[in-house]
């Protein structure tokens, strides 16, 4: 539990920064471009705990894809970014792909049961 919720600090600070990097007007603005680097040295910082407990490649694949819907919507609502049938459904396959990683994960997690064939199972597992 802890490790997800580490995961979600992650990924509302690296939300900020990202937000910092579009004030930093290509480091032309000193305050947002220093925020920039502190939000993202500490949404590394949270993911690198985070993975201690969740599989790199789910922690990952959870940051950046959820970051990736978050700053696509801030982008959308608070930027005027242009929304396009195309961007909405490259998103939503970003996120049924972060679904299928979890899902896989939790079906590769199962134990074994077992019986005559587990020394089977196993074998095919790996």
């Amino acid at each position: 539990m802890r490790g997800w919720l580490l995961l979600l600090v992650a990924i509302v600070l690296e939300l900020s920064g990202t937000v910092a990097l579009k004030y930093s007007d290509g480091f032309s603005r000193l305050l947002p471009s220093i925020l920039m680097f502190v939000l993202y040295l500490l949404s590394f910082s949270a993911l690198n705990l985070a993975v201690k407990t969740i599989d790199v490649s789910i922690a990952y694949a959870v940051w950046s894809g959820l970051g990736t819907l978050l700053i696509s919507i801030v982008g959308f609502m608070w930027f005027q970014e242009h929304v396009t049938p195309f961007k909405v459904l490259s998103i939503a396959i970003i996120i049924i792909g972060v679904i299928c990683l979890n899902l896989a994960n939790s079906a590769a997690s199962k134990p074994v049961e077992a019986g005559a064939d587990s020394q089977e199972q196993q074998v095919l597992m790996k």
